[in-house]
C-alpha cells in the first residue's frame, strides 16, 4: 500500500501543490492538511480518499502559492472601542494620562483582531478536487507497480513452501523406523524381552503412528498453497482474505512440526515458518 502522487493547479490567482502518501496499515488512517478555505469541504475529500485508496496510512498535504491568504485579519471595531473606553475611565479615575500610541497597545489585546475567511470559489474547488484525483491516479499507479513485485515475491514463497512439503515426505519413512526402534528398544529394557508380547507392541505401535500422522496436515497444507495463489489472483480486496489463509498454512505448519518427532523434519518445518513470515509481512501491502 506504498505509494506517492503529487500534482499541481493553477489558476489565474492561486496555485495548489497537492502531495499524497500513503503507508503500510490495517485500517484506513487519514492524516488531512488543507487551507482553511477548504476545510468545510474536508468530509468530501475524506470520502475520495478512502473510496479510491480504500486502507492505509494515508497523508494528504495541500499548500497554496500566490493570491490572497484564505484568512485574512481585521479589526474588530467594537472589542476596541470598549477596550478603549475602558482605558479612558481607569486613566480618569486614577489620574494617570493616557500614552499617545494607545492603539497600539489596544489592537494587541485578545480579540482586537478576528480573522475573516474568504469564501471558497466553486470554481477553483472543482479545479483542486481533480487535482486531488490525479495525485490519486499516481498513487494507485505506484501501488499497482509494487503489487507485481509483490506477487512474485509471495508466490516464489508459496512455491518455496510447497517443495518443502516434498522434503518433509522423504523423512518419513526413516522417521517410522526409528520410532518402531526406540519404542521396541525403551520396551524391552524395562520389562525384559520375553515379555513383551509381539501382537500387542504391533498394534500399540499402529495406534501411535496414526497419532503422528501427518498425511491429512500435508493435503490440507498443499490445498490452503493453491487456495492463496488463486485467490492472489482475484483481484483487488484480497488483503485480509490472504490473511486468514495464511494463519491456516501456519496452523497446519504447527502441527506437522508438533508430530514429526524428527530432526530434519523440523529443520525444513523451521525453513516453512520462516516463509510463511515473510508472506504475512508482505501481505500487510495488500489492499
Amino acid at each position: 500500500m506504498t505509494g506517492f502522487g503529487k500534482a499541481e493547479c493553477v489558476n489565474n490567482q492561486r496555485k495548489f501543490i497537492i502531495e499524497i502518501r500513503t503507508l503500510n496499515s490495517k485500517q484506513a488512517d487519514l492524516i488531512i492538511k488543507i487551507p482553511n478555505t477548504y476545510k468545510d469541504r474536508e468530509l468530501e475529500i475524506r470520502n475520495e480518499l478512502l473510496t479510491q485508496l480504500q486502507r492505509g496510512k494515508i497523508e494528504l498535504y495541500i499548500t497554496m502559492d500566490g493570491g490572497l491568504e484564505d484568512t485574512m485579519m481585521q479589526f474588530n471595531e467594537i472589542a476596541i472601542r470598549d477596550y478603549y473606553r475602558q482605558m479612558v475611565d481607569i486613566a480618569a479615575r486614577n489620574h494617570i494620562p493616557l500614552p499617545a500610541d494607545i492603539l497600539n497597545s489596544i489592537v494587541r489585546l485578545p480579540e482586537a483582531l478576528k480573522p475573516e475567511r474568504q469564501e471558497p470559489d466553486e470554481h477553483e474547488w472543482q479545479m483542486l478536487l481533480e487535482g486531488i484525483r490525479q495525485a490519486m491516479q499516481q498513487v494507485n499507479s505506484f501501488r499497482e507497480q509494487e503489487g507485481l513485485t509483490l506477487l512474485d515475491d509471495v508466490s516464489n514463497r508459496i512455491q518455496l513452501i510447497e517443495s518443502y512439503i516434498t522434503e518433509v515426505e522423504k523423512f518419513e519413512p526413516q522417521r517410522i523406523e526409528y520410532i518402531k526402534n526406540r519404542l521396541h528398544q525403551n520396551l524391552t529394557e524395562y520389562a525384559g524381552e520375553n515379555i513383551v508380547d509381539q501382537n500387542r507392541f504391533e498394534q500399540e505401535l499402529i495406534y501411535f503412528i496414526e497419532k503422528i500422522d501427518i498425511n491429512e496436515e500435508k493435503v490440507r497444507l498443499r490445498n490452503h498453497c493453491m487456495y492463496f495463489v488463486s485467490t492472489m489472483n482475484e483481484g483487488d480486496g484480497v488483503g485480509k482474505k490472504l490473511g486468514f489463509i495464511a494463519q491456516e498454512i501456519g496452523r497446519e505448519i504447527n502441527t506437522i512440526g508438533a508430530k514429526a518427532n524428527n530432526a530434519d523434519m523440523q529443520q525444513i518445518v523451521i525453513q516453512m515458518k520462516d516463509e510463511l513470515e515473510k508472506i504475512k509481512e508482505q501481505i500487510l501491502n495488500v489492499l
